[in-house]
């Protein structure tokens, strides 16, 4: 089993930094090294992503409806609310 090279209470940002690093120093730093190491990079971010989500909730809650429209009119304006 492996180990993490994160220290306990390190977090996300750890974890994707180390990811990063062992996809880079196992495929190299040529274009298509760079494209082939991207989905794990996406994949880190979401685990990371999640992590904090949960963080948050944990300290103040479940997001509500109405907070998420807000959010994804802040990011997207009204095109995003039209669902």
């Amino acid at each position: 089993m492996a180990t993490s090279p994160c220290a306990p209470g390190e977090g996300p940002a750890c974890i994707h930094e180390a990811t990063d690093d062992a996809a880079r120093a196992s495929s190299g730093q040529n274009r298509a090294s760079r494209q082939a190491i991207q989905p794990i990079q996406r994949q880190s971010e979401r685990h990371g992503l999640r992590e904090l989500i949960a963080a948050n909730e944990d300290l103040h809650g479940p997001l509500t409806a109405e907070e998420i429209r807000a959010a994804e009119a802040k990011m997207f304006g009204d095109a995003g609310t039209q669902a």
